[in-house]
């Protein structure tokens, strides 16, 4: 089931990225699902786009396999790539105005560097 435009934004929390990030989020009202609360730990990256798209959900990583796999042509429902070295409250920012322009946009295939 492909997101509307004007329906919100979740956002699938890979692994790597803080649980911090993921209690900010919902604090600010964004829907967010976490690899553990997925039960998806340990899991390929493929099995991750796959599962994130199958529940509409846009990608959050650090992991340049994710962008591999997105330029492959694997389908998605969004991809948000994250550095390092942004702070979880940089990650937390972002990831807030990005919700706001994905409500308002299709977010299917669509890449995002925060």
């Amino acid at each position: 089931m492909e997101k509307n435009v004007g329906d919100p934004v979740r956002f699938y929390l890979d692994e790597h990225i803080p649980s911090a990030v993921a209690e900010g989020l919902r604090h600010r009202g964004v829907g967010v699902l976490t690899v553990n609360e997925a039960e998806m730990l340990g899991a390929l990256d493929e099995e991750h786009l796959e599962f994130a798209h199958r529940k509409d959900c846009v990608v959050v990583s650090h992991d340049d396999d994710f962008l591999r796999l997105v330029a492959e042509g694997h389908p998605h429902s969004g991809l948000v790539h994250v550095p390092r070295e942004r702070s979880i409250g940089e990650m937390i920012r972002g990831l807030r105005r990005l919700a706001d322009v994905f409500a308002e946009e299709r977010t299917t295939g669509r890449v995002e560097f925060l």
